[in-house]
């Protein structure tokens, strides 16, 4: 994989992630305090620095054949599942995810949530919403930064493109204060589960001993095959239209049978 490919697939995978914690961020800080928002993200910041400080060195220890199929085999699964929900949300059959709509949900458990003082702390809630929120999504960030920096023998290269991502989303939302709605998520995420999964199928294939031909070139023939796979497949689910599936089709006709 070239320098450029590596940094943006880990900025776009990066960019999704920081656009989640970041509606979270917003809808703490504009309904609760700002302050204690802020010192959540902190918090969570400074964990995940000690995850990745950990978590990147460890790796090295571990033979390049092993992880490469258990790295390969964890991007497949996170790859499928990410393709699988943009193939159903493409074809209707799931409501694509809006970001405006999270953040008002978000907005309205804040204001619901009670106030509480907890150390240097002055909102509970907020401190834990916006620690909550950072940390889980920072962690799908540092798997990413880590695996595709250690598989590709370029770490430093792989943390770029996550800071990139991370600077990107931050300044933004520090502009416009409110969730990046206008940014095409979906499609972001299409994209990546597609990027996950062709890489899985490589890396897991390496570890497993397969020999592919050109080496990383396989990747071009890898990404566009998945492309129209799921391509095939939103073709597919469009046939029956959303809710008309077999699936649905058999709950209904179980729900018709039912007393």
């Amino acid at each position: 994989m070239s320098a450029f490919a590596l940094v943006l697939t880990v900025f776009v995978a990066c960019a999704v992630e920081a656009v989640e914690a970041l509606t979270i961020i917003l809808a703490a800080g504009t309904t609760r305090e700002w302050r204690s928002t802020l010192q959540g993200a902190g918090a969570a910041l400074a964990v995940l620095a000690v995850v990745v400080a950990t978590l990147g060195p460890a790796i090295h220890l571990i033979p390049l054949t092993g992880l490469r199929l258990a790295v390969g085999a964890l991007l497949l699964v996170f790859g499928l599942q990410w393709l699988r929900k943009a193939v159903l949300r493409a074809s209707g059959y799931k409501a694509l995810h809006d970001e405006a709509e999270a953040y008002e949900h978000e907005v309205a458990a804040a204001l619901a949530a009670r106030s509480g003082r907890r150390g240097l702390v002055g909102d509970w809630y907020a401190f834990t919403l916006s620690f909550k929120g950072v940390l889980l999504e920072g962690l799908e960030v540092a798997f990413i930064v880590v695996t595709f920096g250690n598989n590709q023998g370029n770490l430093p290269l792989a943390t770029l493109g996550a800071v990139l991502a991370i600077v990107v989303v931050t300044v933004l939302g520090a502009i416009i204060r409110a969730p990046l709605a206008r940014v095409p998520e979906n499609t972001m995420k299409f994209a990546v589960g597609v990027m996950l999964t062709a890489f899985g199928i490589f890396w897991a294939g390496e570890g497993a001993g397969v020999s592919w031909p050109h080496q990383d070139a396989a990747l071009l023939a890898l990404i566009p095959a998945i492309v129209l796979f799921a391509a095939g497949c939103v073709a597919l689910l469009k046939q029956h239209g959303p809710g008309t599936g077999p699936a649905v089709r058999a709950e209904q006709a179980v729900n018709e049978v039912s007393p």
